[in-house]
């Protein structure tokens, strides 16, 4: 299909975009299942989204077209969770963190490491797990097959 055959009358992308597409979360969701991390980069301003989505946020194209990201990155931001939700208190406290892939794209995702134990610029790799029972109490219905991304230091 041409980009010509995507276009509307108005000039707006009539691509189908449904839950299987890689640019809404549960297809990015399946395909991290599958062992593959999916980000959208903007044809136009060269922006990486992750998770994917059908439109850059940095300049409103809808020209992304999906790249496989690398797993190593560096935590660029975290903190300590003392509050977390009811169902995850056994939990806390827990770390998240904001890393910067070698891409340059930035996926949130809980770290494993305890908050002490972090600086800024710490190398980290993702994995995947499945979720606990206390997470799968969390989860929304279509959220259950999903996996849970998770850094660890290298």
């Amino acid at each position: 299909m041409s980009d010509d055959d995507r276009a509307g009358c108005d000039g707006s992308d009539t691509r189908d975009l449904d839950a299987d597409s890689p640019l809404t979360l549960p297809g990015f969701f399946d395909a991290l299942s599958d062992g593959d991390l999916l980000a959208g980069v903007c044809e136009d301003c060269g922006q990486v989204l992750l998770p994917p989505r059908p439109a850059c946020f940095a300049c409103g194209s809808r020209d992304v077209a999906l790249r496989p990201q690398p797993c190593e990155g560096e935590v660029y931001s975290y903190t300590a969770v003392h509050t977390p939700p009811p169902a995850l208190a056994d939990d806390a406290p827990y770390t998240v963190a904001v890393v910067e892939l070698a891409s340059g794209g930035r996926l949130p995702g809980r770290l494993d490491a305890d908050y002490e134990d972090v600086d800024i610029g710490d190398p980290v790799t993702l994995r995947t797990r499945e979720p606990t029972q206390a997470e799968l109490s969390t989860a929304l219905s279509y959220e259950t097959d999903w996996p849970i991304h998770v850094f660890v230091p290298r």
